[in-house]
């Protein structure tokens, strides 16, 4: 589905929606206006409403994600078409920063969002040159106060040149991460990026991977993927189709360097070893394309003006009769230079990804929901001309039987809900385990680290008693008792739960990356101690117990117990990291398997008694769907993120500082040490006795989040499901009783009512034949 085709088909949807819904206010009002009660079509009217605000406010969200120097702010100016992102030697992304797409005529602001407050501090407003001055002002700022506000996000609101067209396409975001090198300051926590980079894998729509074109191999790169890939070449095979990668700045290839195509191929082998199948790879001058954007647009100062003419200008120039060079004007130049930039054939092509996937799911959800409303409007119009039909009392007859076989599906449906809740708890249940195979892998690897220093210093001195650290841990059990769980999943096309129990002991099989250890950083940051390469004892070390690490002053100690922390903090953090996102992908995926269990069981109830009013009133009635479209299925990452808002809120109003299962949080553990005569000691096994505790309180803290996330989702899918179908109850109750009064008091003017009933069908039949229509030219572009 091109842009223009899903425009087209927003557009059509909006507009039928918007018709459907002033022709039911039309006859609710006639209704009112005769002293009727049109209550029962009161959550038609809701339908109607949902829908069209979910095409009006559905979001998109494109990732970027680039190692240092790859060009990735200029690269997004080029798709915002403003210079609006600073780009300067010193790393600028410390935190997320979202640019939210807005009209034209809006004012364009930066928003910091801090953790605990609920509203964002307005930075800055107005033009791009004051947002992108503040924004570097504050940015600096915050590296140098090491982030005492706690600012956890930014948010620039501003019109994004790529989509300016496309009004369908209102809630477009770039979401601009930070990357490897952008964290060198030891006050902040280096596995942001990770965690970043696997939440845009698991929210985001599109995935853009900016590379220098001269530096496409550095380690930064190489650690960035390995990090992303790590267990999840599985996740990768099925979501080929949203990840792209930007080969960025091509207009510094000079005649010695090899070709664009050349580097490209080489690139695909690199992106292939690294668990990427079939990489999409696009080169891009982004510093060319912004330009043009911009002396296109009439907007560039002469200063961009100027590095046009001096970098881009001379590739487009021509000879006269005699010779002489002739460098066009750059206005003539810009939009053919726009074009050789790469840039517009990257926007079209995620556009299209967008709109292929999330943008068709939409259109589809949105239109089902419209077209339920309009057949139960059907069903409404039929059944009022079939109870003025028939005879009276075998009307009030009908409805009495209805009445019992509505109290029959409401006690079926409570049968449902019995078996949602112990589905929940073995959900749960799994969900907690899976968090207890993050503390015990964590644990094991942390005591290997500090089993390895003991191991050293037992080895060196005669006087010690000896000890002999166990391998890296592999995780002797990290399967998963789900109980029944399995069985009903299955029912439903299952699959995900073995798969589950499986991958998360490969988190820690995988142990320390990059042949990094413990005693290696002690050995670098304390070489007195400890000797590299073999780590010699020296004479105060002597001492009986290796889990003592001995220094001759206070200084010596704290850069030991410094080392610790720095070493533990971020491999704690990976591996919770992993483990969260396994527990939030697996999670999302037996939730929706149990809301299809939920929506079959919530259905047949619904059938039969729809089935049943059918024969009773002897007219067609269409089917009532249980609908669970993906704009109402809020995931866990928001449900997760939510939580954790009113968690910091809560704990920043009592002054206490606390991050519930967040991970920027760096789980700090001041290592003692204690004074004595001639030295300082610090005790491993006090220092692995911290560390756990530290584990075990977050984990308690996890646990519960996620214990009430997962209960809070599931109970709103079952209520979901229970409410579609109480309302189709009520409806056609409230319908019967308005029936009845109307036929004791109006019988004499049955014949003028049963017309006008009729006139509103024949109009209500447009609308059903336009959404056929709808609907067949959707079926033609379903990815």
């Amino acid at each position: 589905m091109s842009s223009k085709q899903f425009q087209a088909a927003h557009s059509n949807i909006c507009s039928l929606g918007t018709q459907l819904l002033k022709y039911l206010q039309e006859i609710r009002q006639d209704r009112l206006n005769e002293g009727d009660d049109t209550k029962s079509l009161q959550s038609v009217e809701n339908d109607i409403t949902t829908a069209l605000t979910a095409l009006k406010e559905q979001k998109y969200q494109v990732a970027v994600i680039a190692a240092m120097k790859a060009g990735k702010s200029t690269f997004l100016n080029s798709v915002i078409g403003v210079d609006v992102l600073a780009s300067e030697t010193a790393a600028c992304t410390i935190c997320r920063t979202d640019v939210l797409h807005i009209p034209a005529d809006q004012v364009p602001r930066l928003l910091e969002y801090r953790a605990g407050e609920r509203k964002p501090v307005v930075i800055a407003e107005g033009n791009e040159e004051e947002i992108q001055q503040k924004f570097l002002v504050r940015t600096r700022k915050i590296r140098e106060t090491g982030n005492s506000d706690n600012t956890i996000r930014f948010e620039i609101e501003h019109p994004i040149e790529a989509i300016s067209g496309l009004s369908s396409l209102a809630g477009f975001t770039l979401v601009d991460t930070p990357g490897p090198n952008e964290w060198e300051s030891a006050q902040f926590n280096t596995v942001a990026l990770k965690q970043t980079a696997l939440e845009a894998l698991r929210t985001c729509n599109a995935i853009l991977f900016v590379l220098n074109y001269a530096s496409y191999k550095d380690n930064a790169v190489s650690e960035l993927f390995k990090d992303v890939v790590e267990n999840r070449k599985e996740i990768l095979e099925a979501e080929k189709g949203k990840i792209y990668f930007i080969l960025n700045k091509v207009d510094q290839k000079t005649e010695r360097d090899r070709e664009i195509d050349e580097v490209i191929q080489d690139l695909k082998c690199e992106l292939s070893n690294f668990g990427f199948p079939n990489p999409i790879i696009y080169p891009a001058s982004s510093r060319q394309g912004l330009l043009a954007k911009l002396i296109q647009q009439g907007k560039a100062t002469e200063s961009q003006i100027k590095d046009f003419k001096k970098f881009f200008s001379a590739r487009y120039a021509t000879e006269d009769e005699e010779g002489n060079q002739i460098i066009p004007a750059p206005r003539k130049i810009a939009p053919q230079a726009l074009i050789d930039s790469g840039i517009p054939v990257i926007q079209e092509t995620v556009i299209e990804s967008i709109t292929k996937n999330a943008g068709w799911n939409l259109l589809t959800d949105a239109l089902a929901k419209i077209d339920k409303a309009a057949k139960s409007i059907e069903d409404t119009l039929n059944t009022k001309i079939s109870g003025w039909e028939i005879d009276i009392a075998a009307l009030k007859q009908k409805i009495e039987e209805y009445k019992k076989k509505s109290v029959n599906a409401k006690t079926k449906v409570e049968d449902v809900k019995k078996s949602v809740d112990r589905q929940k708890q073995i959900l749960v249940s799994g969900f907690s385990q899976g968090i207890d195979i993050f503390a015990d892998g964590t644990k094991a690897e942390i005591q290997y680290q500090i089993d390895q220093i003991a191991e050293c210093q037992s080895k060196k001195s005669s006087s010690t008693k000896k000890v002999k650290a166990n391998p890296s841990p592999v995780m002797k059990n990290n399967n998963i008792d789900w109980g029944d769980i399995g069985d009903i999943i299955a029912d439903v096309g299952g699959g995900i739960i073995d798969f589950f129990s499986k991958g998360l002991g490969n988190i820690f099989r995988v142990g320390v990356r990059g042949g990094s250890s413990l005693i290696k950083s002690l050995s670098k940051s304390a070489p007195e101690i400890f000797d590299a390469p073999d780590y010699t004892i020296n004479e105060i070390q002597q001492n009986s117990d290796p889990y003592v690490i001995r220094a001759k002053n206070k200084k010596d100690a704290q850069n030991i117990s410094k080392t610790i922390n720095e070493f533990c903090s971020p491999l704690i953090q990976s591996f919770w990291l992993d483990t969260q996102d396994k527990l939030v992908r697996d999670g999302t995926n037996i939730r929706e398997k149990l809301a299809l269990k939920i929506q079959n069981d919530i259905q047949q109830i619904s059938n039969e008694l729809s089935d049943y009013l059918g024969e009773a009133l002897q007219v067609k009635l269409n089917v009532n769907p249980i609908q669970f479209p993906n704009f109402e299925f809020k995931g866990i990452d928001a449900s997760i993120k939510q939580q954790q808002e009113v968690f910091t809120r809560t704990k920043k109003e009592q002054r206490t500082e606390s991050r519930c299962c967040d991970s920027d949080k760096v789980y700090y553990v001041d290592v003692d040490y204690e004074d004595r005569q001639e030295f300082y000691e610090i005790n491993l096994r006090q220092t692995a006795q911290l560390i756990n505790s530290k584990i075990d309180e977050q984990v308690s803290r996890n646990r519960q989040l996620l214990q009430r996330v997962i209960e809070k989702q599931i109970a709103e899918d079952f209520k979901n499901a229970e409410q579609q179908i109480n309302d189709y109850i009520k409806k056609f109750q409230d319908e019967f009783d308005s029936l009845l009064k109307e036929r004791e008091t109006k019988e004499a003017e049955s014949d003028k009512i049963i017309k006008k009933l009729n006139h509103q069908k024949e109009k209500l039949n447009e609308y059903l034949q336009e959404l056929k229509s709808i609907y067949r030219s959707l079926s033609t572009w379903k990815p």
